[in-house]
Parts: structure tokens; C-alpha cells; sequence
């Protein structure tokens, strides 16, 4: 049977899956963490097979987390299961030393096809996803735009605030995806502006399509 763990700061996001993977026989929950530092802790008495980590939580998030993982549980597998559909999320989290990233509006079927892969070893991207990262690599412009982002000095964090902002999220929506407060997101909004020189939201979006850092071919 392949020992799971599941990472989740919603208490009933984490019950609903656990129910949900209590339904396979291929399957056993060894137990479920809030945050990174509960499951480094749980990690130590009960070693898992896979590890069904959020990316915004509390405390520790599965970005740190995850790289605990690979120095020191290597033999433990991470699949990052999260609500943040962007291409940076994955590439962010495969170099944390991720080897799945699912998203939560995925289906039963899929979520335990891609668990069962991971734990033989292999490497798994949720459908949706695989797509948007071949479409970016079909489009070799869009490459321009990482080169930019360290040229205009955007920070990782003020990146992913760009990309909410261009998918038209509000500051107060922004902040509860990322875990943060809207002052902070107000805060990396103005720097943001500041960096591109943009005059306010609308231009800074075009400006970020023009120069491809958001590239507007790639699907939603």
C-alpha cells in the first residue's frame, strides 16, 4: 500500500481527501499536517510514500517545505496539490524538488492514477497544466519575458502578484490566494508599478503583454 500524507491548512479540504483516498485499497493516510512544520514533525515517526502538499500555507510553506523533503526524506515524494494554475507554480515547485502538481478541481480518477505514478517514480503534471507548458514552449517569444523580469527587477513574489493582477483578481483576492494581507499585495502592486514605470493597472497589464512577460496566447 502507498502511505500518504496530506498537507492541507483547510481542515475540510483535508478531510475531504482523506475520505476520498480511504475509498482505494491501494492507499493508507498516515496522517494530515497544516502547515510544512507539521509534516517535517510527522515526517520523522511516520516516513510516507507520497506527500499531497498545498503550496500557501501557514508558517511553512510547500515551497520550503518541499525542499526539507528532498534533503532530508529523499526517498519521499511530493505532489503539489493547489488552486494556482499558472506555469510558474509548477516550474517553481519541480525545482523545489516537486514530482506532481495537480490541481484541487481535479478528479477522482486522475488523483489517483498520478499518485500511483509518483510513488513508482515517475514524474506527473495534471492534464490542464501539461497543456499550458506546451503551448509556452511552442512559443519560443514568450521566452524573452524571464530575461526581462530579472532586467526591470521583479521579485518572485511580485511576479506571482503580476499574474494574479492579469487574470483579474482584486488586492483582497490576491492576498487570500498568497496567504498575505492586502497591504502587503497594495504594497508589492505600487512596487510593481514603480519597476515598470507604469502609469496604473491597465498599463501595467499591457505593458506586460508587450513585453511578454504574461504571454496572451497562452490559454487560461
Amino acid at each position: 500500500m502507498i502511505k500518504i500524507i496530506i498537507t492541507e491548512d483547510h481542515i475540510v479540504l483535508r478531510q475531504g481527501l482523506r475520505l476520498l483516498l480511504e475509498q482505494s485499497e491501494n492507499f493508507i493516510v498516515l496522517g494530515e499536517a497544516g502547515n510544512g512544520r507539521e509534516l517535517l514533525h510527522m515526517l520523522a515517526s511516520a516516513p510516507a510514500d507520497v506527500v499531497l502538499m498545498d503550496i500557501n500555507m501557514p508558517e511553512m510553506d510547500g515551497y520550503e517545505a518541499t525542499e526539507q523533503i528532498r534533503i532530508n526524506y529523499p526517498e519521499t515524494k511530493v505532489i503539489a496539490l493547489s488552486m494556482l494554475n499558472s506555469v510558474v507554480y509548477v516550474q517553481k515547485m519541480i525545482s523545489c524538488g516537486a514530482a506532481g502538481f495537480l490541481l484541487k478541481t481535479t478528479g477522482r480518477e486522475e488523483l489517483f492514477a498520478a499518485i500511483k505514478l509518483v510513488a513508482g517514480g515517475n514524474s506527473y503534471i495534471s492534464s490542464e497544466l501539461s497543456i499550458k507548458m506546451l503551448n509556452k514552449a511552442a512559443n519560443p517569444e514568450a521566452q524573452h519575458g524571464s530575461g526581462l523580469v530579472e532586467q526591470i527587477g521583479l521579485s518572485k513574489r511580485e511576479l506571482e502578484v503580476l499574474l494574479l493582477i492579469a487574470e483579474g483578481f482584486t488586492n483582497a483576492e490576491i492576498a487570500d490566494k498568497l496567504f498575505t494581507s492586502k497591504r502587503t499585495v497594495e504594497t508589492h502592486r505600487q512596487n510593481i508599478l514603480e519597476k515598470t514605470q507604469a502609469k496604473n493597472t491597465a498599463n501595467l497589464i499591457k505593458y506586460a503583454f508587450e513585453h511578454k512577460i504574461i504571454n496572451i496566447n497562452q490559454p487560461e
